[in-house]
């Protein structure tokens, strides 16, 4: 509940009449004072304890006849690796799976193997690996194979950087850096077959990697890559892509992530959008109008600054002053009027174990590989 995705995931299914219930390991969350959501539950945080987590699902399940449960951030992991003992139809497919698609190398190898266009990939297991990787390329990206947000991504690192950052508890990838216009992709599957889809392209980000502007553009291109994944994955559930096209216009896919995000804004106002979840029709939604939708207070703590020091200014106040925020619905203001709850909830976790807000912000539920 936490998440932006998940209270317009919330609104969008309230709206078409369904009971949307929702459980949150975050006290206080975004989504947990809106009218669409019929009752909050607090379940012990999945990352430090996936057992007791799980158990307190199969219950609220059952005590509330769930129909469909709906994973939307990383607990989505931990939910696919009970997924069969939950009591109602899980909308996320088994943790072998996803793990191909999250794992940023395997991912790779999954693209190139159904010879989809994916950066060249160096797979760093120790300093030899960098060494290699350096010989190879002038230019690259390191990047942990299991990481959100780019937050711990090195863009163009000198070789001394690399050395001394890189730790080798655990492997990262190495990406030859590619110059272009960055996009992002969500769409809604089942069976291999896309029913939802969106495109819209990287404007303004909170930190190195996530999008807080989205306006969707027909990129035709994109969408064949990911509707061919989705076909030769036989892939069930919510799937997102980030891409870069070069100015040559060649087209690459860079990471996956298995799960809800930001798109879900451009898409949730179509009266059918709920329907692609539960009884997907023929075709694909794609979003209604051509609007521009923002997190506000991301554009004000993170883009900002960013606009003043880049000289980007006047391009962020059109866009600040152009888009309608994501959170705020008059019908539905308690989300908006006390955001900030969770974001000082944000504040005192960073502080306190030395990460970013970013990082804080999915502390208890994030998965990095363990089984």
């Amino acid at each position: 509940g936490r998440a932006p995705a998940t209270l317009e995931l919330a609104r969008a299914f309230h709206r078409a009449g369904h009971s949307v219930f929702m459980a949150e390991s975050l006290r206080g969350h975004l989504s947990q004072p809106s009218a669409a959501v019929k009752a909050n539950f607090v379940v012990p945080a999945p990352r430090q304890n996936k057992e007791a987590f799980l158990l307190a699902l199969k219950r609220i399940i059952e005590e509330n006849q769930i129909d469909l449960l709906i994973p939307t951030c990383e607990e989505i992991f931990y939910v696919s690796m009970g997924r069969d003992k939950l009591p109602c139809t899980v909308f996320a497919e088994p943790i072998k799976k996803l793990n191909t698609f999250h794992n940023k190398w395997s991912f790779v190898v999954n693209a190139i193997g159904l010879d989809l266009y994916a950066p060249e990939t160096i797979l760093i297991s120790n300093q030899d690996d960098i060494l290699h990787a350096y010989a190879h390329w002038r230019a690259l990206i390191l990047k942990p194979v299991y990481s959100r947000f780019a937050a711990r991504t090195l863009i163009l690192p000198p070789l001394k950087e690399a050395l001394s950052t890189l730790k080798f508890d655990s492997p990262w990838v190495a990406q030859e850096f590619l110059k272009g216009q960055q996009y992002c992709t969500y769409s809604v599957c089942h069976n291999g077959v896309v029913h939802a889809h969106t495109t819209y392209p990287t404007k303004f980000t909170a930190g190195q990697g996530a999008a807080i502007v989205f306006e969707h553009v027909e990129h035709p291109a994109i969408f064949n890559w990911v509707k061919k994944f989705v076909r030769e994955n036989n892939f069930t559930g919510q799937i997102a892509f980030d891409f870069i096209q070069t100015p040559q216009g060649q087209l690459y896919a860079l990471e996956c992530n298995p799960r809800a995000t930001s798109g879900v804004h451009l898409l949730a106002s179509d009266p059918q959008f709920a329907n692609a979840f539960i009884n997907p029709q023929p075709g694909c939604i794609t979003p209604p109008n051509r609007s521009t939708y923002m997190l506000s207070s991301a554009m004000l703590i993170y883009a900002l600054p960013e606009a003043l020091k880049n000289g980007n200014f006047i391009n962020w106040l059109k866009t600040f002053f152009t888009s309608n925020d994501v959170i705020l619905d008059l019908k539905d203001p308690m989300p908006f009027l006390l955001q900030f709850r969770s974001v000082f909830a944000y504040l005192a976790l960073a502080q306190h174990h030395g990460i970013t807000p970013l990082e804080a912000s999915t502390l208890d539920i994030e998965w990095n590989g363990k089984m």
